[in-house]
């Protein structure tokens, strides 16, 4: 008998209660990996288009040129460039006003600038809370299921006269199969956490270190 049939035998004779916690796991896992690789494409791009903008921005390009290029783009606006077309078209806006203070049209360009940026971060973390979830108790569904599956094997042993090493050990084999299913599917998902909080917290730096520096440069056209 093969390793994988006797893999698979066990676990199609696993107990009701211990092959529900594997299917769960099951899900977990596969869940968390469509989330894992979406996420990485999505930061990945996310750090590509802040790069690039802020090239084009450092450049010494007009700000109504680079503005024009960010809205008449077919896709919206994500990301730095979603903040500076928000905190610029408010400032636009605000300076049309006669009786507007510059004080006052800056102000309302970074109130723009902020809901922009916490749009942008709550959509990079967007699935992050799933992760964590999975890491934190796959482990501890997984261990459920591994007692369950042991209680049931020494249960069976009280209708028996002679307990021996082969009546339990296809029970607790099964149980243990949990425990690592339960981390399988933890340890990715923690790992993948952690990166990709990680990698959400260099980017809400760099969009907020942005928009205090664009700040500035509204605040000096504010002023002429």
């Amino acid at each position: 008998m093969s390793a994988d049939y006797s893999y698979l035998s066990l676990i199609m004779g696993a107990s009701p209660v211990v092959k529900v916690v594997m299917l769960l796991l099951l899900l977990a896992s596969i869940i968390s990996w469509n989330y894992i690789l979406r996420k990485s494409a999505i930061i990945k791009l996310a750090k590509r288009a802040a790069n690039d903008f802020e090239k084009r921005f450092w450049s010494g390009s007009d700000l109504n040129d680079i503005y024009r290029s960010v809205v008449q783009r077919r896709q919206p606006a994500t990301g730095m460039e979603s903040i500076f077309e928000a905190g610029f078209k408010e400032f636009a806006r605000l300076r049309k006003q006669a009786d507007s203070r510059p004080m006052e049209v800056v102000e309302g360009s970074q109130r723009a600038m902020r809901v922009s940026l916490a749009r942008e971060v709550d959509d990079l973390e967007l699935h992050l809370s799933f992760l964590a979830t999975v890491g934190s108790t796959s482990p501890y569904i997984g261990l459920f299921g591994t007692v369950w599956g042991i209680m049931n094997s020494f249960r069976s042993l009280g209708s028996v006269e002679h307990a021996t090493l082969s009546l339990v050990a296809p029970g607790i084999a099964e149980a243990l199969i949990a425990t690592a299913m339960g981390l399988f599917a933890a340890i990715p998902a923690v790992i993948a956490y952690n990166r990709f909080a990680n990698d959400v917290e260099r980017l809400d730096s760099r969009y907020d270190t942005f928009l205090e520096e664009f700040s500035s440069i509204l605040h000096r056209h504010a002023q002429e």
